[in-house]
Protein backbone atom coordinates (compact mmCIF):
# COMPACT_ATOMS: atom_id res chain seq x y z
CA UNK A 1 0.00 0.00 0.00
CA UNK A 2 2.81 2.38 0.91
CA UNK A 3 4.53 1.58 -2.40
CA UNK A 4 1.38 2.58 -4.29
CA UNK A 5 1.16 5.86 -2.36
CA UNK A 6 4.84 6.63 -3.00
CA UNK A 7 4.40 5.89 -6.71
CA UNK A 8 1.38 8.18 -6.84
CA UNK A 9 3.35 10.94 -5.17
CA UNK A 10 6.25 10.47 -7.52
CA UNK A 11 4.03 10.55 -10.63
CA UNK A 12 4.08 13.97 -12.29
CA UNK A 13 0.89 15.96 -12.10
CA UNK A 14 -0.87 16.52 -15.41
CA UNK A 15 -0.10 19.88 -16.90
CA UNK A 16 -3.00 22.27 -17.20
CA UNK A 17 -4.09 22.70 -20.76
CA UNK A 18 -3.09 26.08 -22.14
CA UNK A 19 -5.97 28.56 -22.30
CA UNK A 20 -5.59 29.31 -26.05
CA UNK A 21 -5.83 25.61 -26.86
CA UNK A 22 -8.97 25.25 -24.74
CA UNK A 23 -10.53 28.25 -26.44
CA UNK A 24 -9.62 26.86 -29.85
CA UNK A 25 -11.19 23.49 -29.09
CA UNK A 26 -14.28 25.18 -27.67
CA UNK A 27 -14.61 27.31 -30.82
CA UNK A 28 -14.21 24.27 -33.08
CA UNK A 29 -16.79 22.38 -31.04
CA UNK A 30 -19.20 25.32 -31.25
CA UNK A 31 -19.03 25.03 -35.04
CA UNK A 32 -18.86 21.26 -35.52
CA UNK A 33 -21.65 20.29 -33.11
CA UNK A 34 -24.39 22.42 -34.77
CA UNK A 35 -23.05 21.49 -38.20
CA UNK A 36 -23.18 17.80 -37.34
CA UNK A 37 -26.73 18.17 -36.06
CA UNK A 38 -27.77 19.97 -39.27
CA UNK A 39 -26.24 17.21 -41.40
CA UNK A 40 -28.05 14.58 -39.32
CA UNK A 41 -31.38 16.35 -39.82
CA UNK A 42 -30.78 16.60 -43.57
CA UNK A 43 -29.87 12.91 -43.79
CA UNK A 44 -32.97 11.94 -41.83
CA UNK A 45 -35.07 14.23 -44.01
CA UNK A 46 -33.65 12.62 -47.17
CA UNK A 47 -34.39 9.12 -45.84
CA UNK A 48 -37.97 9.96 -44.83
CA UNK A 49 -38.79 11.53 -48.20
CA UNK A 50 -37.35 8.61 -50.15
CA UNK A 51 -39.00 5.95 -47.99
CA UNK A 52 -42.39 7.69 -48.06
CA UNK A 53 -42.00 8.51 -51.80
CA UNK A 54 -43.27 12.04 -51.27
CA UNK A 55 -43.68 14.12 -54.45
CA UNK A 56 -41.30 17.10 -54.72
CA UNK A 57 -44.09 19.69 -54.80
CA UNK A 58 -45.15 18.57 -51.30
CA UNK A 59 -41.78 18.00 -49.66
CA UNK A 60 -38.62 17.84 -51.78
CA UNK A 61 -35.62 15.89 -50.57
CA UNK A 62 -32.52 17.90 -49.60
CA UNK A 63 -30.72 16.48 -52.63
CA UNK A 64 -33.45 17.96 -54.86
CA UNK A 65 -33.42 21.53 -53.59
CA UNK A 66 -29.62 21.54 -53.22
CA UNK A 67 -29.40 20.57 -56.90
CA UNK A 68 -31.78 23.42 -57.76
CA UNK A 69 -29.70 25.79 -55.65
CA UNK A 70 -26.54 24.79 -57.48
CA UNK A 71 -28.13 24.96 -60.92
CA UNK A 72 -29.91 28.29 -60.36
CA UNK A 73 -27.55 29.87 -57.88
CA UNK A 74 -27.05 33.11 -59.81
CA UNK A 75 -30.66 34.40 -59.74
CA UNK A 76 -31.28 33.00 -56.26
CA UNK A 77 -28.20 34.72 -54.85
CA UNK A 78 -29.18 37.94 -56.60
CA UNK A 79 -32.57 37.83 -54.90
CA UNK A 80 -30.92 36.87 -51.61
CA UNK A 81 -28.65 39.92 -51.87
CA UNK A 82 -31.70 42.17 -52.17
CA UNK A 83 -33.26 40.54 -49.11
CA UNK A 84 -30.03 40.80 -47.14
CA UNK A 85 -29.64 44.47 -48.06
CA UNK A 86 -33.17 45.35 -46.96
CA UNK A 87 -32.92 43.26 -43.80
CA UNK A 88 -29.55 44.64 -42.70
CA UNK A 89 -30.58 48.24 -43.37
CA UNK A 90 -33.85 47.86 -41.51
CA UNK A 91 -32.14 45.94 -38.73
CA UNK A 92 -29.46 48.63 -38.28
CA UNK A 93 -31.98 51.49 -38.23
CA UNK A 94 -34.45 49.69 -35.98
CA UNK A 95 -31.83 48.58 -33.44
CA UNK A 96 -30.20 52.03 -33.35
CA UNK A 97 -33.51 53.84 -32.83
CA UNK A 98 -34.63 51.23 -30.30
CA UNK A 99 -31.41 51.54 -28.30
CA UNK A 100 -31.58 55.33 -28.15
CA UNK A 101 -35.29 55.49 -27.36
CA UNK A 102 -35.00 52.66 -24.82
CA UNK A 103 -32.20 54.56 -23.09
CA UNK A 104 -34.28 57.74 -22.97
CA UNK A 105 -37.36 55.94 -21.63
CA UNK A 106 -35.45 53.89 -19.08
CA UNK A 107 -33.37 56.79 -17.78
CA UNK A 108 -36.37 58.66 -16.37
CA UNK A 109 -38.98 57.15 -14.10
CA UNK A 110 -41.53 59.74 -15.19
CA UNK A 111 -41.00 59.03 -18.89
CA UNK A 112 -40.98 55.28 -18.22
CA UNK A 113 -44.32 55.39 -16.41
CA UNK A 114 -45.85 57.62 -19.09
CA UNK A 115 -44.56 56.08 -22.31
CA UNK A 116 -44.02 52.41 -21.49
CA UNK A 117 -47.73 51.36 -21.36
CA UNK A 118 -48.35 53.00 -24.74
CA UNK A 119 -45.23 51.31 -26.13
CA UNK A 120 -46.52 47.92 -25.01
CA UNK A 121 -49.87 48.71 -26.63
CA UNK A 122 -48.20 49.49 -29.95
CA UNK A 123 -46.09 46.36 -29.62
CA UNK A 124 -49.22 44.19 -29.54
CA UNK A 125 -50.09 45.32 -33.08
CA UNK A 126 -48.69 42.82 -35.61
CA UNK A 127 -46.01 44.67 -37.52
CA UNK A 128 -46.86 42.92 -40.78
CA UNK A 129 -50.38 44.36 -40.53
CA UNK A 130 -48.84 47.76 -41.23
CA UNK A 131 -47.55 46.71 -44.66
CA UNK A 132 -50.76 47.71 -46.53
CA UNK A 133 -50.58 51.12 -44.86
CA UNK A 134 -46.94 51.50 -45.86
CA UNK A 135 -47.90 50.70 -49.46
CA UNK A 136 -50.61 53.38 -49.38
CA UNK A 137 -48.31 55.96 -47.81
CA UNK A 138 -45.03 55.27 -49.65
CA UNK A 139 -45.93 53.09 -52.66
CA UNK A 140 -44.87 49.54 -53.40
CA UNK A 141 -41.19 48.65 -53.73
CA UNK A 142 -38.14 47.34 -51.88
CA UNK A 143 -38.33 50.19 -49.36
CA UNK A 144 -41.45 48.59 -47.86
CA UNK A 145 -39.30 45.66 -46.73
CA UNK A 146 -36.87 48.07 -45.06
CA UNK A 147 -39.67 49.89 -43.24
CA UNK A 148 -41.19 46.61 -42.06
CA UNK A 149 -37.83 45.39 -40.75
CA UNK A 150 -37.36 48.70 -38.90
CA UNK A 151 -40.72 48.39 -37.18
CA UNK A 152 -40.19 44.74 -36.27
CA UNK A 153 -36.72 45.41 -34.79
CA UNK A 154 -37.61 48.66 -33.10
CA UNK A 155 -40.14 47.43 -30.52
CA UNK A 156 -38.34 44.52 -28.82
CA UNK A 157 -35.09 46.47 -28.51
CA UNK A 158 -36.84 49.53 -27.07
CA UNK A 159 -38.90 47.55 -24.58
CA UNK A 160 -36.06 45.36 -23.33
CA UNK A 161 -33.48 48.17 -23.11
CA UNK A 162 -35.91 50.49 -21.32
CA UNK A 163 -36.74 47.79 -18.78
CA UNK A 164 -33.08 46.85 -18.26
CA UNK A 165 -31.99 50.44 -17.65
CA UNK A 166 -34.92 51.34 -15.40
CA UNK A 167 -34.26 48.30 -13.17
CA UNK A 168 -30.46 48.63 -13.11
CA UNK A 169 -29.54 48.38 -9.39
CA UNK A 170 -31.19 51.54 -7.99
CA UNK A 171 -29.29 51.16 -4.70
CA UNK A 172 -26.01 51.32 -6.62
CA UNK A 173 -27.19 54.44 -8.39
CA UNK A 174 -27.98 56.08 -5.05
CA UNK A 175 -24.51 55.27 -3.75
CA UNK A 176 -22.83 56.71 -6.83
CA UNK A 177 -24.95 59.84 -6.71
CA UNK A 178 -24.02 60.34 -3.06
CA UNK A 179 -20.34 60.09 -4.07
CA UNK A 180 -20.73 62.93 -6.55
CA UNK A 181 -21.57 61.10 -9.79
CA UNK A 182 -23.84 62.98 -12.12
CA UNK A 183 -26.96 61.54 -13.68
CA UNK A 184 -25.23 61.12 -17.02
CA UNK A 185 -22.30 59.37 -15.32
CA UNK A 186 -24.65 56.84 -13.74
CA UNK A 187 -26.50 56.36 -17.03
CA UNK A 188 -23.53 55.87 -19.35
CA UNK A 189 -21.05 54.24 -16.95
CA UNK A 190 -23.39 51.99 -14.96
CA UNK A 191 -26.87 51.59 -16.45
CA UNK A 192 -25.92 51.15 -20.12
CA UNK A 193 -23.09 48.65 -19.47
CA UNK A 194 -25.31 46.63 -17.14
CA UNK A 195 -28.05 46.59 -19.80
CA UNK A 196 -25.76 45.26 -22.55
CA UNK A 197 -26.54 41.54 -21.96
CA UNK A 198 -30.27 42.27 -22.21
CA UNK A 199 -29.63 44.45 -25.26
CA UNK A 200 -27.89 41.63 -27.09
CA UNK A 201 -30.73 39.33 -26.06
CA UNK A 202 -33.14 41.73 -27.76
CA UNK A 203 -30.89 41.75 -30.84
CA UNK A 204 -31.38 37.99 -31.20
CA UNK A 205 -35.13 38.57 -31.29
CA UNK A 206 -34.70 41.46 -33.69
CA UNK A 207 -32.65 39.38 -36.13
CA UNK A 208 -35.42 36.82 -36.51
CA UNK A 209 -38.08 39.51 -36.68
CA UNK A 210 -36.18 41.49 -39.31
CA UNK A 211 -36.01 38.52 -41.68
CA UNK A 212 -39.67 37.67 -41.09
CA UNK A 213 -40.75 41.25 -41.73
CA UNK A 214 -38.63 41.53 -44.88
CA UNK A 215 -39.88 38.27 -46.37
CA UNK A 216 -43.53 39.06 -45.67
CA UNK A 217 -43.14 42.54 -47.17
CA UNK A 218 -41.45 41.10 -50.27
CA UNK A 219 -44.30 38.65 -50.79
CA UNK A 220 -46.83 41.49 -50.67
CA UNK A 221 -45.27 44.65 -52.03
CA UNK A 222 -42.07 43.86 -53.95
CA UNK A 223 -40.94 42.20 -57.15
CA UNK A 224 -37.54 41.07 -55.89
CA UNK A 225 -36.00 39.27 -52.96
CA UNK A 226 -36.40 35.84 -51.42
CA UNK A 227 -40.03 36.59 -50.59
CA UNK A 228 -40.74 37.19 -54.28
CA UNK A 229 -38.98 33.91 -55.12
CA UNK A 230 -41.27 32.15 -52.64
CA UNK A 231 -44.33 33.61 -54.37
CA UNK A 232 -43.08 32.48 -57.79
CA UNK A 233 -42.21 29.02 -56.46
CA UNK A 234 -45.58 28.46 -54.79
CA UNK A 235 -47.52 29.74 -57.82
CA UNK A 236 -45.68 27.26 -60.03
CA UNK A 237 -45.81 24.44 -57.42
CA UNK A 238 -42.01 24.30 -57.46
CA UNK A 239 -41.24 22.97 -53.99
CA UNK A 240 -37.55 22.48 -54.72
CA UNK A 241 -37.11 26.16 -55.64
CA UNK A 242 -39.01 27.24 -52.54
CA UNK A 243 -36.81 25.17 -50.24
CA UNK A 244 -33.67 26.30 -52.06
CA UNK A 245 -34.65 29.90 -51.31
CA UNK A 246 -35.48 29.01 -47.71
CA UNK A 247 -32.11 27.34 -47.23
CA UNK A 248 -30.32 30.51 -48.36
CA UNK A 249 -32.50 32.54 -46.01
CA UNK A 250 -31.70 30.22 -43.11
CA UNK A 251 -27.98 30.48 -43.85
CA UNK A 252 -28.19 34.29 -43.81
CA UNK A 253 -30.02 34.21 -40.49
CA UNK A 254 -27.49 31.88 -38.89
CA UNK A 255 -24.61 34.02 -40.17
CA UNK A 256 -26.08 37.21 -38.72
CA UNK A 257 -26.84 35.45 -35.44
CA UNK A 258 -23.28 34.13 -35.19
CA UNK A 259 -21.89 37.61 -35.88
CA UNK A 260 -24.03 39.13 -33.14
CA UNK A 261 -22.99 36.35 -30.76
CA UNK A 262 -19.32 37.04 -31.48
CA UNK A 263 -19.76 40.75 -30.79
CA UNK A 264 -21.72 39.96 -27.64
CA UNK A 265 -18.93 37.78 -26.26
CA UNK A 266 -16.41 40.50 -27.01
CA UNK A 267 -18.38 43.26 -25.30
CA UNK A 268 -20.22 41.47 -22.49
CA UNK A 269 -17.97 38.53 -21.61
CA UNK A 270 -17.68 39.95 -18.10
CA UNK A 271 -21.38 39.27 -17.49
CA UNK A 272 -21.12 35.49 -17.92
CA UNK A 273 -19.53 32.92 -15.69
CA UNK A 274 -16.45 31.24 -17.10
CA UNK A 275 -16.61 27.50 -17.76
Amino acid sequence: MSAVIEAARAAPLPRPQPAPRRRRRRAIGAVLVPLGFALFVLALWEAVVRIAALPPYILPAPSNFIAVLVARHAPILQMAAQTAKATLLGFAIGVSVGLVLGGVIGSSRAIYRTVYPALIGFHTIPSVALIPLFVVWFGAGPHIAVLTAVVVCFFPVTVIVATAISTSAPELDDVLRSLGATRSDVLFKVAFPRAMPQFFGSIKLAITGAFIGTIVAETIAANSGIGYVMVVATNSMDGALAFAALSVLALMGVTLYALSLLIEKRLTGWAYRGR
